[in-house]
């Protein structure tokens, strides 16, 4: 993807400031931007944020259970097309990977959340497992492991059974992505929602293409892990 100096910028992914005094006395110096307005002395590691502009078809649909998502998905993704989703009920963010992986099996799947359940680790195994999954790779925000240690080790003992080239990437996240290939087609999942099913209305967009799925890997495959340690033989699919 061609650099856009309008649209590239990174952010510091560790805490700048020795103290709340120091923090207090110097905002916003973890932030810099490739126009140079801020310094970032104290940022050591740091995520580019990117911007992808497309101008293709779009659907537009409404569902309150994941039933109902389901069928007004069940056709044909088309290349090209976004598939604009407002959602209540029992729907989540896996709800939307049902509808893909209902069309194909996926030879590779990243996916990013702020948090997820032991159900959806338990259909992630049955996926895997089943090879409706090849490979795949996790992206979870930086209180998942603490907060939620039952889920993290769970989801760490579940991918070194059936998925030993994957890693589960803890940082400062809380973007809902998923992006992954198969023989069909490429596509990107982003969503408002989590894995984990929450009763609240929330919005999600399947996007089919190569390029959104290379304009999500290639960031995501980027990113230095808090826990880069537990991983260090990990290599990007």
């Amino acid at each position: 993807m061609t650099k856009n100096e309008n649209f590239d910028f990174e952010f510091c992914l560790e805490n700048p400031f020795s103290s709340e005094e120091e923090k207090a006395n110097d905002p916003g110096e973890n932030i810099k931007t490739h126009e140079k307005r801020g310094k970032a002395k104290h940022c050591t590691e740091g995520v580019h944020s990117r911007c992808i502009k497309r101008k293709e078809q779009t659907e537009f649909r409404r569902a309150f259970s994941e039933s109902k998502l389901l069928d007004i998905l069940d056709h044909n993704f088309e290349e090209g097309h976004s598939y604009h989703c407002i959602t209540g009920g029992d729907i989540d963010s896996l709800s939307f990977l049902k509808a893909v992986i209902r069309q194909q099996n996926l030879d590779y799947l990243l996916f990013s959340t702020w948090c997820l359940a032991d159900d959806d680790i338990l259909q992630f195994r049955e996926w895997l497992t089943d090879e409706k999954i090849k490979r795949i790779d996790c992206y979870v925000g930086e209180i998942f492991p603490n907060t939620y240690r039952h889920e993290f080790k769970y989801l760490k003992e579940m991918l070194a059974e059936t998925n030993p080239s994957a890693r589960i990437c803890v940082f400062k996240n809380h973007s809902k992505i998923y992006a992954g290939t198969g023989g069909q087609f490429s596509f990107a999942i982003e969503s408002s929602a989590n894995v984990n099913t929450n009763p609240r209305t929330e919005n999600g967009c399947i996007t089919i293409g190569t390029d959104i799925f290379k304009f999500y890997k290639d960031f995501f495959d980027g990113i230095k892990a808090f826990n880069k340690n537990d991983y260090q033989n990990w290599k990007p699919w």
